[in-house]
This record gives structure tokens, sequence and C-alpha cells, in this order.
């Protein structure tokens, strides 16, 4: 018998004036998705800043708690969910964002899409995603269905929102103890 395999899902709030604008039309919590193989959080991927200080300039981002965007916001709240998958979907995704990693320049924020959610009108490009677009798609190309929408109409709530993911953690993400 093969033993559980889980994927964290983070979704957080650093409080930034773009957040807060945002979480306006949101009225969300969390506006921010990332996706992570281990609890510790050592690496996430997401869409969202390449340069914290730069709001605009987006894509394809492997975050670290410690380094990135977060580190210089201490204050950023979090919720932390595993959902539990098999070996063959933990295979794909890795495969999945490999394509990511090897191509991060070619990607970009999808600005467009994230207003589209909110008008509830899908706006999709090739090669250009939001954070909840991205998780989602990654797990939708992994044969993990959540939702019966595109990973385009997809927002973080709704991952809040999802009975098959777990809830492990809610609070200061430097509060959170596996990454201490």
């Amino acid at each position: 018998m093969s033993h559980k395999h889980y994927v964290y899902i983070m979704l957080s709030d650093t409080g930034t004036i773009f957040t807060n604008i945002i979480k306006k039309y949101t009225r969300a919590p969390y506006n921010h998705a990332s996706l992570s193989f281990d609890p510790e959080l050592r690496e996430m991927y997401s869409f969202g800043r390449k340069n914290p200080k730069n709001p605009l300039n987006g894509g394809f981002v492997k975050e670290n708690v410690f380094t990135g965007t977060f580190s210089r916001y201490r204050e950023t709240t979090c919720v932390i969910y595993k959902l539990e998958v098999t070996d063959r979907e933990v295979e794909k995704m890795k495969r999945i964002l490999e394509i990511f990693i090897r191509n991060d320049n070619k990607f970009l924020y999808n600005i467009l899409g994230v207003i589209g959610v909110s008008l509830k009108e899908p706006i999709e490009f090739s090669n250009s995603y939001f954070c909840s677009q991205f998780v989602a798609e990654v797990l939708r190309r992994s044969g993990i269905k959540l939702w019966d929408k595109l990973p385009v109409m997809v927002t973080p709530d709704d991952f809040r929102n999802n009975e098959r993911l777990q809830l492990i953690y809610e609070g200061k993400l430097f509060d959170y103890e596996a990454i201490k």
C-alpha cells in the first residue's frame, strides 16, 4: 500500500496596497494562492510579483518565505490546506511545473483575467495566468478536478470553500510552526 501524498495550497494576504484594492472587490480574506509540495513551504509556485517592489511586473514565480516578497511583509496572514493526491498526480504536477520553470520568462501575469473573474467573464491569454488560475490549471492538468469551472474563473476563495482541501493552519505566516 502506498503512503499518502499531499500537496499544499497556501492562500495569503500580504496587506499591500495592491492586495487591499483587490480585497475591496473580492471581499475575500486572502487574495493570493501558492502551490507547494512540502509542509515547510520551502518552495512555493505561483503567479505574482517578479520584484517585491513592483506589483505590475508579474509572472511565474518560485516563492520562498524567507527571501522573496513574503520576507518583506512580516505581518502576512495566511491559510494553509493540504490536498491528498496520488503518486501519479504528484509526478504530473512536477512535470507541468518543469515547463513553467524552464520557460519562466515567457509567462505573463494575467491582470485582465483578475478583472474578468470579478465581471464573471473568462479572459484568457496563452501563457498568461493569475495566481489561483495557475494553481487550478496545474491541478486540472494533473487530473485533479475540484470544480466545474474553468481555471481562469477560479479565485483564491474557491480553494477556501472546497471540501477536498483539509485546513492545517490559519494565522500569521511567520507563526506557522513548520517553517520555523
